[in-house]
């Protein structure tokens, strides 16, 4: 979510719900810095044997018998889909995976039909992907058991530094493994808990989505749940750019008529981290 220009369109209040940044990791220098940031994070958690003590956590733990995990595939241009679907499979929660082609839909159309097809009831968890995001070894025992251990009910892997992430707060902060925040994106990885399945489910039928997050977001803070990024478990998602797939003032006018009488939280409050995780209670 970024360029908030739309042209016959006066720039109203709505547009903060739109991060005002592209995210995107191009260009030499800007590829260099990130992969040395990336580099020093990964070394720095290795040497505090983070990766190797949170394994052992999340093994002993009891395994969730029903994880969904869904997710809508581009068949026109490269994509991540079966790398990603073989590393949630290799888990030992019981997981369902289910996807479906672009067809002319847009994302949450499309997320609408699989839920059709996979009814979420009876499941622990719900997480929805996108198809160009690479996932770590062993991502989904990780994932699942800190989101558990911290409570939390809406939740997001943190972006590498070379991802592309339009919010400065979704990328990962070294030292940290879990954050409480008042914000989690739309994707291009969400889990959701069963408890909120009664809420948020089925999908509003939007084509790109934008808006739809700061929405979940408000209904969080009704509610009093605690949403929140894993900087334990970043992704990388840099295939392809960022709304690459639909026209960026379609999305934005969608998610102006979205959140015209709906609560939302402002992309100000979004960037803000409520609470930092460094170590496992």
């Amino acid at each position: 979510m970024n360029d908030s220009r739309v042209p016959d369109e006066p720039p109203l209040a709505r547009d903060d719900f739109l991060s005002g940044t592209s995210g995107l990791v191009l260009g030499k220098r800007a590829t260099a810095r990130a992969l040395v940031a990336d580099a020093t994070a990964d070394v720095r958690a290795r040497l505090q044997g983070r990766p190797w003590r949170l394994r052992r956590a999340a093994a002993s733990s009891p395994p969730r018998r029903q994880v969904l995990a869904l997710a809508v595939e581009r068949d026109d241009a490269p994509n991540l889909l079966a790398a990603a679907r073989d590393e949630l499979l290799r888990s030992r929660h019981g997981v369902t995976f289910a996807s479906r082609p672009v067809g002319g839909r847009g994302k949450f159309e499309n997320l609408n039909l699989l839920l059709a097809d996979n009814p979420p009831e009876g499941q622990d968890w719900l997480v929805v992907l996108d198809d160009d995001v690479a996932l770590p070894s062993g991502f989904l025992d990780s994932f699942i058991f800190l989101i558990e251990r911290f409570g939390l009910k809406l939740a997001q892997p943190a972006h590498r530094a070379r991802s592309h992430a339009s919010w400065q707060v979704t990328r990962r902060r070294a030292g940290s493994l879990v954050r409480e925040t008042n914000y989690v994106e739309i994707g291009p990885v969400v889990a959701f808990h069963a408890t909120t399945f009664g809420v948020l489910l089925p999908f509003p039928d939007l084509r790109a989505g934008w808006g739809l997050d700061a929405h979940w977001a408000a209904l969080a803070r009704e509610r009093e749940w605690p949403i929140g990024i894993v900087d334990a478990t970043p992704v990388r998602h840099g295939l392809r750019e960022v709304a690459a797939a639909y026209d960026r003032t379609d999305a934005i006018l969608e998610g102006r008529r979205f959140l015209a009488n709906r609560p939302y939280v402002t992309a100000s409050e979004a960037q803000l981290t409520r609470v930092t995780h460094r170590k496992l209670p």
